[in-house]
């Protein structure tokens, strides 16, 4: 399985803020602490703010932090609200080509290994993921103070 860009980048500034508590934080504060392109981030921001994640404060003294708790977030779906397309074979999709899609195996095995994918992910929380035991080395590593 393959997430998306996009979907990582979702993944990783919902880490962050979690990390950070409810400090308000800015989009290029979180650019410098993954190393990663401010411009990449605006986009998932503003669709992590318009789902209802996070909230966030215009003017120059504004930033955004988490919306929900971090253990009201589940991973699972996240992860298929921000996967524009789970289709890991052809088959799958609307445009699908391929002749032997009606005698082929493949298209149940792919979703099933799909669905076990995703329900692993459904079990699991934001909370997770910043566990208490981590946060210390979190915050170290991210740069937040």
């Amino acid at each position: 399985m393959h997430i998306t860009r996009y979907t990582d980048y979702s993944l990783r500034v919902l880490i962050y803020l979690a990390a950070q508590g409810d400090r308000l934080a800015t989009i290029q504060e979180i650019a410098d602490s993954y190393d990663i392109s401010k411009n990449h981030l605006m986009k998932v921001v503003h669709q992590l703010n318009k789902k209802g994640y996070i909230e966030t404060i215009r003017g120059k003294k504004g930033g955004m932090r988490l919306h929900m708790a971090p253990s009201d977030i589940n991973i699972g779906i996240l992860v298929r609200e921000t996967e524009q397309d789970l289709s890991i074979v052809e088959c799958f999709s609307s445009k699908n080509a391929c002749k032997i899609t009606p005698v082929c195996g493949l298209k149940s095995m792919f979703g099933e290994a799909l669905n076990a994918f995703l329900e692993v992910l459904d079990k699991y929380t934001l909370a997770d993921i910043i566990q208490d035991q981590h946060r210390p080395q979190l915050l170290r590593l991210l740069q937040i103070a």
